[in-house]
């Protein structure tokens, strides 16, 4: 609740500055006011929402994608593991669980801002830009028009978060009728819908990437772009279990929580924080190698573009999500220290809310985006979140009491 109601005001005050052009870059904005395809994702014409408008839709659309993604990363890890038979994670199963409680809520905020945010957020939805005989129209983009069309759109976003949700819910009941009646059976079945809704998302989440936040810089796409966003949601949802089971052992909760759970959570975070930066650089070393103009405009944006508005950013980027858990969790002891892994997980967790930043600002908000409007809007989704994931959690015992490997767990040792 603190979180919400200190989100609330950052926001009220964010807005009103904005309203009032305090702090405001819309000089820098006109003056870069290129066309998209050579990095402006500009407006042919198009009536604009006020800048305080345009970034409250920004600011919604990035931290609820941001979100939802670590809720269905819940339960990715929690299939991962049944797939694979591995028995340390029981401890930490139901966090993991609980995270999928956003994925409604998250659906309706999306198609909420969707629509109404018009073509504020995605350049391709200006209207007549598809058609030829209109003076916004854009033969890129029309190029594009049977897979970047309402209807289509409408019906892959809503259709991939109710089959994450399906899944989702399905592995819940399952865990809880073991929890009543025991037996393997219902460890069986886990298996079997573990396995399909692995293959369902690693199709989905990659599309979804695709329409989420690569479609907002409409000209430019990357072939890298959905493993580059699964893996910076992988990597804060791993940060966000971690930080959840300390959270919980220091409040009296998982007493079968011990230094080997969090030595493997530890690991997962680090080894994914390389994993991150090596999609990252490969994305980054292969669109500058090859100059064309049509790719690197993404990182011109980015890296200089708007008179280097974003530049810091950019580079601070790899510092919080690559160097800083390299440094700190290269050593066995420190992957078995809480203060340690929650200083990390922390850091992981606004990280990667500022790749998102990255991926969607400059695409939607040029040089008028700022952080006041932005940070509150992260503060209420996280209260939100927290509110709906501990509810859940409430709601069943914290370990899994008949699953077959629960034991295995308790006495985990590395």
């Amino acid at each position: 609740m603190l979180f919400i109601v200190a989100g609330v005001v950052l926001m009220a005050i964010g807005l009103i500055m904005a309203a009032m052009n305090i702090g405001g870059h819309h000089e820098v904005a006109a003056a870069h006011g290129a066309s998209e395809g050579a990095g402006a994702s500009v407006e042919h014409g198009g009536d604009h929402a006020p800048i305080w408008l345009r970034r409250l839709f920004a600011s919604l659309w990035q931290s609820n994608t941001y979100l939802i993604g670590i809720s269905v990363v819940g339960t990715v890890f929690v299939a991962i593991n049944t797939v694979a038979y591995a028995g340390w994670s029981i401890i930490v199963r139901r966090i993991a669980e609980a995270f999928s409680a956003w994925l409604l809520p998250g659906l309706a905020i999306m198609l909420i801002v969707f629509f109404a945010s018009g073509h504020n957020l995605f350049h391709w939805r200006t209207e007549g830009i598809m058609d030829p005989a209109s003076e916004h129209y854009d033969a890129i983009i029309a190029g594009k028009s049977g897979f970047l069309n309402l209807p289509f759109y409408l019906i892959r976003m809503v259709l991939f978060v109710l089959i994450w949700w399906f899944f989702s819910e399905r592995l819940r009941k399952l865990s809880l009728e073991e929890d009543q009646l025991g037996g393997t059976g219902f460890w069986d079945k886990s298996i079997n819908v573990s396995a399909l809704f692995l293959v369902l998302f690693a199709v989905t989440s990659s599309i979804a990437a695709w329409d989420w936040v690569m479609s907002i810089d409409t000209h430019w796409f990357s072939t890298m772009f959905g493993w580059y966003v699964f893996a910076s949601w992988w990597v804060a949802g791993i940060a966000a279990i971690l930080l959840t089971a300390i959270f919980l052992k220091q409040a009296g909760y998982l007493r079968f929580l011990n230094s080997n759970h969090l030595h493997d959570l530890g690991k997962l975070m680090f080894g994914f924080s390389i994993f991150w930066t090596y999609i990252w650089f490969s994305q980054f070393m292969l669109i500058w190698y090859a100059n064309l103009p049509e790719e690197s405009v993404y990182f011109n944006q980015r890296l200089g573009g708007f008179n280097g508005q974003y530049t810091w950013l950019f580079f601070f980027n790899l510092i919080i999500n690559f160097a800083f858990p390299f440094l700190a969790l290269m050593t066995r002891d420190a992957k078995r220290q809480m203060i340690m892994l929650k200083i990390v997980a922390i850091a992981v967790l606004i990280g990667h809310w500022l790749d998102f930043y990255m991926m969607i600002m400059p695409g939607t908000l040029k040089a008028d985006s700022g952080f006041i409007i932005e940070i509150g809007t992260a503060l209420v989704f996280l209260g939100s979140f927290l509110l709906l994931m501990t509810k859940r959690l409430s709601q069943a015992s914290l370990i899994p009491v008949n699953h077959p490997f629960v034991e295995e767990s308790v006495h985990h040792t590395t």
